[in-house]
């Protein structure tokens, strides 16, 4: 399993933008695929956006696509989330998680198996 730290959230208006970060330590880097989740307040957590092991492959939930996007960066570990557009309902908990490659790519948190301590995202005026 990885050590997965997430780091990048903050307070931000509507329309804004942040980028998550997420160094993974600790196992091959480039045998993982990994995953960003959204947790808001009182609510299940949810998958946002995933990237295969290469990097070609992505996923986003339909609620991000085109204001989202995942990459990974083979030197420096990282996993990143570029969130443009920011809207209220963005705001909550941030998780990066991790599992070993597959064939198909997933969103469903059951599928990970290494988790960040997650980073809080707040969209507000």
């Amino acid at each position: 399993q990885l050590q997965i730290v997430e780091s990048g959230g903050g307070l931000v208006q509507p329309g804004g933008s942040l980028r998550l970060s997420c160094v993974a330590s600790g196992s091959a880097f480039d045998e993982n695929d990994f995953a960003w989740f959204h947790q808001a307040p009182g609510k299940e957590r949810e998958g946002v956006s995933t990237i295969g092991r290469i990097g070609s492959r992505t996923m986003y939930a339909d609620s991000v696509k085109g204001r989202f996007t995942i990459s990974r960066d083979h030197d420096s570990r990282t996993v990143y989330l570029q969130m443009n557009a920011l809207k209220p309902e963005d705001t909550g908990v941030y998780y990066c998680a991790s599992r070993k490659k597959r064939w198909i790519l997933s969103l469903q948190a059951g599928m990970y198996d290494s988790w960040g301590q997650g980073t809080q995202v707040t969209v507000s005026s």
